[in-house]
């Protein structure tokens, strides 16, 4: 008999700037989990160059693209 295998999917956690786009190399801004069960980090550029393909494809996609927009965390004035 085989033993009963129960699996659960680990929250995605934040992308961090070692994170890196499968396509180009870039920081990843997005992450798709595939039906297949693997996982692939795109740049916001390449995101949005295979989106359409992806949702197809894609359990999840973890976009965090918003970032990039976002204010930074020190103005120049704050840094001397």
């Amino acid at each position: 008999m085989r033993p009963q295998v129960t699996t659960a999917l680990a929250p995605s956690s934040t992308l961090s700037a070692a994170d890196r786009c499968d396509r180009c190399g870039a920081q990843a801004y997005v992450r798709v989990t595939l039906t297949s069960g693997g996982e692939l980090l795109f740049c916001a550029h390449h995101s949005r160059e295979h989106a359409e393909k992806l949702r197809n494809i894609a359990i999840t996609i973890h976009d965090e693209t918003g970032r990039l927009e976002a204010a930074p965390a020190v103005t120049a004035d704050e840094e001397r």
